[in-house]
């Protein structure tokens, strides 16, 4: 059983493998990168590099801070590029590029408003998406998972084995989930753990911590979160040699608490989701997921 799985692997890669050979250095694939290109404009990255190669594209929910909201993701051979629907198929806007060996998928289960869900891991930022159908979700899935494993190939690199806790969706609560005391409301407003992803109110966040995976700022923390990141920080400091022990902990110590105790109920960088940074900005499309009653397939990849 397991050799027939491993051979239908291989057959299943070898599909990406013969994809990107027959439109690696084609006119058409240098004319559909130059359209992504066009959409996003000048906000956006240059994406057209020798050997890449756009193998997909769809429109996938993406579950944001305060509601879930169309986007647009756009499948390379090396990388996961998404934005903010302006107008489709002319305009996106808030590009955001992911290095596919950075990233890991995890099926989850349907929820009573959200289908055909997934999760896409990074060291970075973790975030939850859903399809028009199960479907397209296996696609996407398939897809995304057998670039990573070539990519994993060409780079040498092992798989990404720490992930950036996805944050928890603001209606998912109405207290805090630290304390379980605080109620949100119009003058108590929410904040989110960039380690754990909980909702928790302002004293139960007052911390920040240096996270350099993250950023290179101190971030809120949630209070159970910052001893345990001060606890494996002097536990890193203690296997350092012993000259090296004696120069930096009490250094990297003052970085992260120097802003510890420092105003935490007003509003910091380290609180907003990338759609409030971005604005929010969802275009003409309606709330919700009616956008995928028509039965339309929103996805396609390229042969």
């Amino acid at each position: 059983m397991r050799l027939r799985n491993q051979n239908k692997q291989s057959r299943k890669e070898g599909k990406i493998e013969k994809m990107v050979d027959h439109l690696v250095n084609t006119e058409i694939n240098s004319q559909r990168i130059a359209a992504v290109e066009s959409c996003f404009g000048a906000s956006g990255q240059p994406l057209a590099l020798p050997g890449r190669v756009l193998l997909g594209e769809g429109i996938l929910t993406k579950e944001c801070r305060k509601k879930a909201k169309p986007r647009i993701f756009f499948l390379f051979n090396d990388i996961l590029v998404y934005g903010s629907i302006v107008i489709n198929r002319r305009k996106y806007s808030s590009q955001h590029i992911i290095p596919l060996e950075e990233v890991t998928l995890e099926s989850l289960p349907d929820t009573w408003n959200a289908k055909n869900r997934w999760m896409i891991k990074t060291s970075k930022k973790s975030f939850v998406v859903s399809a028009a159908s199960d479907t397209e979700r296996e696609e996407w899935i398939r897809h995304i998972e057998e670039c990573v494993r070539r990519q994993l190939r060409a780079t040498g690199r092992p798989p990404t084995m720490e992930h950036a806790a996805p944050w928890i969706p603001d209606k998912a609560t109405d207290i805090c989930m630290r304390c379980t005391q605080t109620k949100f409301s119009a003058l108590t407003r929410r904040h989110h753990c960039r380690k754990c992803g909980f909702v928790v109110c302002g004293d139960c966040s007052r911390e920040r911590f240096l996270m350099p995976r993250l950023s290179s700022k101190p971030l809120r923390v949630c209070g159970l979160c910052y001893r345990e990141l001060v606890a494996e920080k002097r536990k890193e400091e203690e296997r350092e040699p012993e000259e090296e022990g004696r120069r930096q902990p009490q250094q990297d110590l003052a970085h992260s608490r120097g802003t510890t105790y420092g105003a935490s109920s007003g509003e910091d960088e380290s609180d907003k989701s990338d759609e409030e940074k971005d604005g929010g900005s969802a275009g003409s499309w309606p709330t919700g997921v009616e956008f995928y009653a028509s039965g339309v397939k929103w996805s396609s990849f390229h042969s």
